[in-house]
């Protein structure tokens, strides 16, 4: 049962965004292990220290005395500054040199024993606080949002509810719920879990990360005493046969993120990002929500539509984001790593097609959202991250200006584990206990 918790919340969190090469996580059971440490055990340096990486290959967690290495060291994403191959001799050290401006800077190393390649990396931060946007916000930017949300109210909710009685727990009830969004036919359908129990709760919603997939609700945390809604971004049935989500991953939905990017008012996440606030309408619908107390979460897409939802709802107390994309998305035309999905590059700059995409990205960019944020905010994420770079979340982060707890871990990926969701949510409690009404 914990195994298929992990996988649901691993889903969640927008594994589509991952390719199969990631940092090893800490409890992998490979019979070949690259262990790469920096010689400041925090990960962090000033600019201009320089930095070296131990790296020892472990074969069934024994030193490899005669491993051959191939290493890149360079700031994340980028064209590496040093790269080369050497023999561990059981460990080696890598001097990997500094950056002159806030960065993160990382060590890839790879390692080929009986035909099968292994890899990991450590990512170091170098002044990360001090990283400053480059993200620029449209002049227009809240004039955009709150246009496009008011003509969404004008479309009915007409909510649906359909009871799901083969998830309801002793003390939760299950549904699956859909609303209209944006423009008559188009949907948003959501798992939704109430307490039995008759009374007045706090809600929270959680976004889902980047792909396609069905989903499955929270009845385990709604039983704690919280409504929560799982929400799915494109307008289909949560319900269905994996078999379904998983074609539509592949073929017609592959690459959405791109779907319509020259246009602001065309592009595929104006539907979604409104889908989210349609989400806080049904809430503030429902008979037994408190009124007053909501929290919206996410991982990875779904860190970015929490971040915006909080940003453009004043009904939203507070939000927890991991690792979220959509951080800085033109950071690569200032040679540093931009925010998953990766939709801009500077070889296209004098495309005129990508001009437009450029300036829809404006208007969608986590950076844009967290500069107008007001509520308190937990924030979580790894220097590892090949997804949404640090650097890029680092970025939004610092435009912050509300209330917000960063706990950031160099060692992830882009993933997480439940007990940092077990944290989240301890958190958002607390956020509730201070607003009782």
């Amino acid at each position: 049962m914990r195994k298929l918790m992990f996988f649901v919340i691993l889903c969640m969190l927008g594994l589509s965004f991952l390719n199969t090469a990631y940092s090893q996580q800490p409890d992998s059971k490979a019979s070949v292990q690259i262990r790469i440490e920096p010689n400041h055990t925090n990960s962090l340096y000033k600019m201009g220290e320089v930095v070296s990486f131990k790296v020892t290959v472990l074969f069934k967690e024994r030193p490899a005395k005669n491993a051959e290495i191939y290493y890149e060291i360079g700031p994340e994403k980028m064209k590496p500054m040093l790269s080369g191959k050497s023999s561990t001799k059981g460990t080696i050290i890598l001097q990997g040199g500094t950056l002159d401006q806030p960065g993160f800077l990382r060590c890839v190393v790879t390692t080929t024993m009986d035909g099968v390649t292994y890899r990991n990396l450590a990512t170091v931060g170098f002044e990360p606080s001090q990283i400053k946007a480059v993200a620029k916000m449209p002049e227009d930017f809240l004039d955009f949002w709150n246009s496009s949300i008011l003509a969404s109210e004008k479309i009915a909710m007409d909510p649906v509810f359909t009871p799901l009685p083969e998830r309801n727990t002793d003390k939760v009830n299950v549904y699956q719920v859909s609303v209209n969004n944006y423009m008559p036919g188009n949907k948003v359908y959501g798992i939704l879990c109430i307490p039995k129990k008759e009374g007045k709760y706090p809600a929270i919603i959680k976004f889902p990360g980047a792909g396609v997939w069905p989903l499955y609700g929270e009845p385990n945390l709604a039983e704690q005493g919280v409504i929560t809604l799982d929400i799915g971004i494109h307008g289909i049935p949560l319900t269905l046969d994996p078999a379904l989500y998983s074609a539509l991953n592949a073929g017609a939905l592959n690459g959405y993120f791109m779907y319509n990017l020259e246009d602001k008012n065309k592009y595929y996440h104006k539907r979604v990002f409104l889908g989210c606030i349609r989400a806080v309408d049904l809430i503030f619908q429902l008979p037994e929500f408190d009124g007053s107390r909501l929290a919206v979460c996410g991982g990875s897409q779904g860190g970015a539509l929490a971040i915006a939802t909080a940003a453009l709802d004043k009904r939203v107390n507070c939000v927890a984001a991991l690792y979220p994309a959509l951080c800085d998305l033109t950071g690569y035309l200032h040679q540093r790593a931009g925010g998953a999905p990766q939709i801009v590059y500077p070889e296209y700059i004098n495309d005129p097609i990508q001009q437009k995409k450029i300036e829809t990205a404006g208007y969608y960019d986590t950076v844009n959202f967290a500069r107008i944020l007001k509520i308190p905010g937990f924030y979580l994420w790894g220097f590892n991250d090949e997804a949404c770079a640090p650097t890029s979340t680092y970025a939004a982060y610092n435009e912050i200006q509300s209330p917000k707890e960063l706990f950031p871990d160099p060692r992830l990926g882009h993933w997480s584990a439940p007990d940092q969701w077990e944290k989240v949510n301890n958190w958002i409690f607390r956020q509730f206990n201070n607003n009782t009404h």
